[in-house]
C-alpha cells in the first residue's frame, strides 16, 4: 500500500486487529511486519494518545563526501526542492563567525536565513553568514535557490572544501514551529566552513535538519592505520 501510493507520507495506518482482518493474517505476523517495516524507516511509531503507526517520509541522504548545496542535493535524490527566505540582511559578524570566516568581530556579514522544504515539507532550517565586502549587492539577488550556484556564477567563487560538525539536538519551541515537528523532536545541527580553492572561507553557516527526514553518509577510505591516521585521512564526526 506504501508503494503503490495508497497510503501517502503522514498517513495514519490502521488499527492492528483492522489491518489484520484486512490482510488475511495473524497479528503476531502483522507485528513482526511492522516492526520491520519502522526499522527500514517505512514508518514510525508515536505513543500516547493520538499515536499510532504513520507512513514516514523519504529519507534525504546527506553525504559527507561531497560539498553540494541542498537544492541540488535533493534534485538528485528525486525530490522536488523549494525555499522560503526568513530574513536576509547585513549584520555585524559575532566573535565565532568572524574567526571562522577570518574577520575581526563587529565586520559587516550578509546573513541570510532559510527554511528548505522537500516535496513541499519543512527539510531544514539554515542560517548562512558570508563576508559582505566579498560579495557586494548580494542582498539584492533571488536567494530562493542554490546559493552556491549563486554565488558561483554571480561572484566566481564556489566550494572546494568544507569543515562540517555535526550533533544530535532536540528542537526548541520556535525550530519546532518552522520545521513543523513537536518541540524535542530530534535534530541534526550541522555547522560548516566552506573554503573556496585558495583555502580562503567565505561561508559559515548552521544547518538544523529533522532526523525523521535525513540519513547521513560518510565515506571512509580502507587500510590499516592509528587513531592520528584517521584523523589525517578520514573525517572526524562529533554526534554529541
Amino acid at each position: 500500500m506504501i508503494a503503490s501510493g495508497a497510503l501517502q507520507p503522514g498517513d495514519r495506518i490502521g488499527g492492528e486487529r483492522e489491518l489484520a482482518l484486512r490482510l488475511g493474517v495473524s497479528r503476531t505476523t502483522l507485528r513482526q511486519a511492522l516492526a520491520l517495516l519502522e526499522e527500514s524507516g517505512s514508518v514510525r511509531r508515536v505513543q500516547g494518545r493520538g499515536g499510532g503507526t504513520f507512513v514516514s517520509h523519504p529519507m534525504v541522504e546527506r553525504d559527507l563526501s561531497t560539498v553540494v548545496g541542498v537544492p541540488a542535493l535533493l534534485r538528485e535524490q528525486g525530490f522536488t526542492a523549494g525555499s522560503r527566505v526568513v530574513s536576509a540582511a547585513l549584520v555585524p559578524a559575532p566573535e565565532v563567525t568572524a574567526a571562522a570566516l577570518g574577520l575581526e568581530p563587529g565586520d559587516l556579514v550578509a546573513e541570510i536565513v532559510r527554511i528548505r522544504l522537500a516535496d513541499g515539507a519543512p527539510l531544514s532550517l539554515e542560517r548562512a553568514r558570508l563576508p559582505a565586502a566579498l560579495f557586494p549587492g548580494l542582498l539584492d539577488l533571488p536567494l530562493g535557490g542554490s546559493l552556491y550556484e549563486l554565488l558561483d556564477a554571480r561572484y566566481g567563487t564556489r566550494p572546494a572544501e568544507a569543515i562540517e560538525r555535526i550533533e544530535a539536538v532536540a528542537c526548541g519551541p520556535e525550530e519546532a514551529a518552522v520545521l513543523e515537528v513537536p518541540e524535542g523532536t530530534p535534530a541534526l545541527a550541522i555547522t560548516r566552513t566552506a573554503l573556496d580553492s585558495s583555502g580562503r572561507p567565505f561561508e559559515y553557516s548552521h544547518d538544523l535538519f529533522r532526523a525523521d527526514r535525513t540519513r547521513v553518509l560518510v565515506r571512509i577510505p580502507g587500510g590499516i592505520g592509528t587513531a592520528a591516521s584517521a584523523r589525517e585521512n578520514g573525517r572526524l564526526i562529533d554526534l554529541g
